[in-house]
């Protein structure tokens, strides 16, 4: 019974409003907002994000190149020259380490053409590597004196020429210094499967 006398009321002094109050006219309308520009980097100017994956491929290609000439990077070395480089202006960068992979690719051809295929210009060095390890380069004794493909002591390894743990090093590497042993011509390196 309230809700209708209520109702009765609202109804009674509900004042009839024209149209046109209720309705901006088109003068009275607030101008549109200006249509939104998207913005546009600067030719060069990358987020950092892809500047960072710039600098990854460039010192993952340093360090390929390192690799190549014996002196690989350590980690702090790499960290220092990805900082390095990240600072290089994008363009300058991509055109490094284009710079950088045709280097790696001759220096591959000369290490290749140097080496000559070392264990392929001597048969007796598959047998060899066969015969010693089984052709695994990562081959190591029972006692641990003898490792790798063509099963080196440290102490033969160093008189060719080798640094490190003959198991640790690439199989060209373990060829080259394999063919080096036997040009030598010493008696007595496989003094069973050098037979």
């Amino acid at each position: 019974m309230r809700l209708r006398t209520l109702g009765a009321v609202c109804a009674t002094s509900a004042v009839a409003v024209p149209v046109s109050d209720l309705v901006p006219s088109a003068s009275a309308q607030a101008p549109p907002p200006p249509p939104v520009q998207p913005t546009v980097a600067p030719p060069g100017d990358m987020n950092t994000a892809a500047v960072a994956v710039l600098a990854n491929r460039h010192v993952y290609f340093e360090r390929r190149y390192h690799r190549l000439l014996g002196d690989p990077l350590s980690l702090p070395e790499r960290r220092e020259r990805r900082s390095e480089v990240a600072q290089l202006p994008p363009p300058k960068l991509r055109t490094e380490t284009r710079e950088l992979r045709g280097d790696i690719r001759r220096l591959r051809k000369r290490l290749q053409d140097k080496l000559g295929g070392a264990a392929a210009d001597i048969p007796q060095l598959e047998a060899i590597a066969e015969c010693e390890s089984g052709g695994d380069p990562r081959a190591i004794s029972s006692g641990g004196t003898y490792r790798g493909k063509y099963q080196f002591s440290f102490s033969t390894w160093r008189s060719v020429g080798g640094t490190g743990d003959p198991a640790a090093a690439s199989e060209t590497e373990q060829d080259r210094r394999a063919a080096k042993l036997y040009r030598t011509g010493v008696p007595g390196h496989w003094p069973v499967c050098g037979r």
